[in-house]
């Protein structure tokens, strides 16, 4: 089978972080790799900024993106960390962690009308060892979102994915509430839910006698 014309370079590819997300720094690490290679990649930051092209790449986007928006390019894809159909929604990473699971599966999908439903093109896990703290997660989530891209750009032809089976399970949306610790109970008891915290965003908190105590939480190097 021939590639399509579109899928030769330069491609526009629009790669698309709707807010702050921490994983901006990787995405504009992969447009340089892209730009570099030969494509036409441009770092997108809402809707109005995706142009017509051949991929766009939504990377920690917390925006459901409109039918006719998607229609801009022929192929639309989203990285989401869970084994879906498992796990859709809101921060599958951080849920998982709690829950007291270290191999976190990551799916490279096509966006679809409903969340995080699409057929899934790649598919493979993170592995942890019990220790690492959120910024930790982040980068090895940050560098496979990367391979992942140039894994799927680098195809002699576009792949297509392989539609989800089973029934689908749902995380909610992260409130700071949900950083909230018990006083009496131990770090050992709490320690997932402290691996996940932002210090800076949304830091572990508790409540003591009337007042709220903010915990931050930093790996020291040996």
């Amino acid at each position: 089978m021939t590639a399509p014309d579109w899928w030769q370079k330069p491609r526009r590819i629009s790669l698309v972080v709707d807010n702050d997300s921490w994983v901006l720094p990787h995405v504009e690490r992969l447009a340089d790799e892209l730009n570099g290679n030969g494509d036409e990649a441009v770092v997108c930051r809402n809707h109005e900024q995706i142009g017509e092209g051949a991929v766009a790449l939504y990377l920690g986007c917390i925006h459901i993106t409109p039918e006719e928006v998607l229609a801009r390019n022929r192929r639309n894809l989203v990285i989401h960390a869970s084994d879906l159909p498992k796990g859709r929604g809101f921060s599958p990473l951080t849920w998982q962690i709690l829950e007291g699971v270290n191999s976190i599966p990551v799916c490279l999908l096509e966006a679809a009308r409903d969340v995080d439903a699409g057929a899934v093109i790649y598919r493979e896990t993170l592995e942890f060892e019990g220790h690492e703290l959120l910024d930790e997660m982040r980068e090895k989530l940050g560098q496979l979102t990367i391979e992942f891209c140039n894994r799927y750009l680098n195809e002699p032809e576009p792949p297509t994915g392989e539609e989800q089976s089973g029934k689908p399970t749902y995380y909610e949306r992260r409130r700071p509430e949900d950083s909230r610790l018990d006083p009496g109970k131990s770090i050992a008891e709490q320690f997932n839910l402290l691996r996940t915290v932002d210090n800076d965003c949304y830091p572990a908190f508790f409540d003591h006698d009337g007042h709220r105590y903010v915990v931050r939480i930093d790996k020291q190097d040996e």
